[in-house]
């Protein structure tokens, strides 16, 4: 990695540190309102995604190569945060468990509810085609950069399933694109999500849907910026043929199928306790 982004990553991280630290100094960022169950059953804070969020939004905004990429970059990261979050808290009420995925969101339309997962793909969606115009040319390719950002942001929070493995999916994703076009607009945003890996791998930390989706939308963004509008197809293509998949089969079951997939999965993680 060259000097610049190397700055720019160890700034991104040193900032979410920082954010980190400070809002758990905050009585009310402790509380029992945002914990979850992690997959384990083990209690989890959520306080990592909203700083996340923050964090590589505004980084991604200070030290992106156009004022305009910049402007995008924080409105898609922070409305993406804002909208994942409101999903994390009144998507925990009762009644709203049983409203996961796509098929979840239409049957409560069906039975005349809305759930909190539409409200915040409708959000995301809206919100990424106005981001997109930063860097489309043309309605028809605003609509496909639209998408991709909003495909990224729902990918990375559909691999949010276990410990560091959507942070990894950004790193995986993100980092190549450092040394292109998008290099000065990802590299604050991969060093927040390096910072928070840790924590998150440690079972300390949740993205939930506020880190997932913030970071998602951002690297979808630093992807439609890297390619032309053929790519940009392309890549809506692969993002719809994935989430449809994902209704139909199960991430987790293909990376434990894996022996590649599951040894970087793993990678990192506390093990679970033998049975007694």
């Amino acid at each position: 990695m060259a000097a610049r982004p190397l700055l720019l990553a160890v700034a991104g991280a040193g900032a979410t540190r920082g954010l980190l630290a400070a809002a758990r100094a905050v009585p009310a960022c402790t509380g029992q309102w945002l914990e979850r169950s992690n997959y384990r059953g083990r209690p989890v804070s959520l306080v990592a995604g909203p700083v996340l969020a923050v964090a590589a939004s505004a980084t991604a905004c200070a030290s992106a190569p156009t004022s305009r990429l910049g402007r995008a970059a924080l409105l898609a990261g922070l409305a993406a945060g804002a909208l994942g979050a409101y999903d994390d808290i009144a998507g925990a009420r009762p009644g709203q468990h049983g409203d996961k995925g796509f098929r979840g969101h239409l049957s409560a339309l069906a039975q005349g509810r809305v759930s909190t997962g539409t409200v915040k793909a409708a959000g995301i969606g809206a919100v990424a085609v106005v981001a997109a115009r930063a860097v489309a040319a043309g309605p028809a390719d605003t609509l496909v950069t639209g998408g991709v950002i909003a495909g990224t942001a729902n990918l990375v929070n559909l691999l949010d399933l276990r410990p560091g493995r959507a942070l990894k999916s950004i790193l995986l994703l993100g980092l190549p694109l450092v040394p292109g076009p998008a290099g000065p607009l990802l590299a604050g945003p991969l060093g927040a999500a390096a910072a928070v890996l840790p924590d998150d791998l440690a079972e300390h930390a949740m993205l939930g849907d506020a880190g997932a989706n913030a970071i998602g939308a951002i690297v979808g963004l630093g992807l439609a910026a890297s390619t032309g509008r053929a790519g940009r197809v392309a890549l809506l293509a692969a993002l719809v043929a994935i989430t449809a998949a994902s209704e139909r089969v199960s991430f987790t079951g293909v990376i434990e199928r894996t022996r590649v997939l599951r040894e970087i999965d793993a990678l990192g993680r506390r093990r679970a306790p033998a049975a007694a």
